[in-house]
């Protein structure tokens, strides 16, 4: 008699480093499985691991979207001549203007995991606003590659532009406190980064894993910036040294905080093989305090 007991795929950090390269580098999903394949050995392997490596769209969501402690909206705006659409959550019972926070996406776009951050910083006291910086181009598609394509295929000048669009919206029109801060995941934290130096009315910056900004550049941040790393990013760590230099010598307040052990995108729980809970919520338990310290709010 056999076990017929599935067993979960091996997953190296090789093949972590590889689908690293395709998503950030190359987009080339055809490289990628062939690399993959010649790790795992056979493409029926490749196959099965793939997708415990990306993301998951029927990953459960942390935070229901019909979930009564939540009040969500949809938002348009004007931004860098365009317009700009947005979600929008608030706890439900909120008495007052609240502090806000943009939530800015991965480049994956606007997905539901990143509404459902939304919907987790509401719960925490916060007004949050993601928007959507595909909407120039129609909005976020269904295809997570396309998605990509069309993420490395903005301006980034303009980029920017709209981050600080969509904070001032955020300061004036969101029901907010006038406070805003911002936090973003993996591209979204790059796009932190670059906000924190155009922007000097941001309240605050968290960027988990987010390319950082030329070191010439740092000296125009007035926020305060927690910066979270994971420890086996080589390709995001490499400018660390470099921006820790610089928020020294310009003396902005700042916190890096590396979690060993750990992949880029680990605090994405809709990626099996990279989604690491215990520094998830570290990092959450410290982003979150980060942002009431700086922005008010209980």
């Amino acid at each position: 008699m056999t076990d017929e007991t599935p067993r979960t795929p091996k997953i190296t950090q090789a093949m972590i480093a590889a689908y690293d390269e395709y998503t950030h580098l190359t987009l080339d999903r055809r490289g990628f499985m062939a690399k993959l394949t010649a790790l795992a050995g056979s493409a029926t392997a490749a196959a099965a691991i793939a997708p415990l490596i990306g993301a998951s769209k029927a990953s459960a969501q942390i935070v229901d979207p019909q979930d009564e402690r939540v009040t969500t909206m949809w938002a348009q705006f004007p931004a860098a001549g365009a317009e700009m659409k947005a979600y929008v959550a608030k706890p439900a019972d909120a008495a007052g203007p609240l502090p806000g926070v943009l939530v800015i996406h991965e480049n994956r776009g606007l997905n539901a995991h990143i509404q459902d951050v939304a919907r987790r910083l509401a719960l925490e006291g916060f007004v949050a606003v993601a928007p959507d910086f595909l909407s120039i181009d129609g909005g976020t598609p269904p295809d997570e590659d396309k998605a990509r394509e069309m993420i490395g295929a903005l301006d980034s000048a303009k980029t920017v532009e709209s981050a600080v669009a969509a904070r001032q919206w955020s300061a004036s029109d969101a029901g907010t406190s006038g406070k805003v801060g911002a936090v973003g995941f993996c591209w979204g934290g790059g796009l932190v980064n670059s906000l924190a130096v155009a922007d000097p009315e941001l309240g605050a910056g968290v960027a988990y894993y987010g390319r950082q900004p030329d070191a010439a550049d740092v000296a125009k941040i007035k926020a305060p910036m927690l910066l979270h790393y994971a420890g086996l990013d080589e390709r995001i760590n490499a400018g660390i040294d470099a921006y820790k230099a610089a928020l020294e010598a310009a003396g902005v307040e700042h916190e890096i905080v590396v979690h060993e052990g750990v992949n880029h995108a680990f605090n994405n729980d809709t990626s099996a093989a990279r989604y690491d809970k215990a520094a998830a919520d570290s990092a959450w338990e410290t982003t979150v305090a980060f942002l009431k310290e700086h922005l008010g709010g209980g």
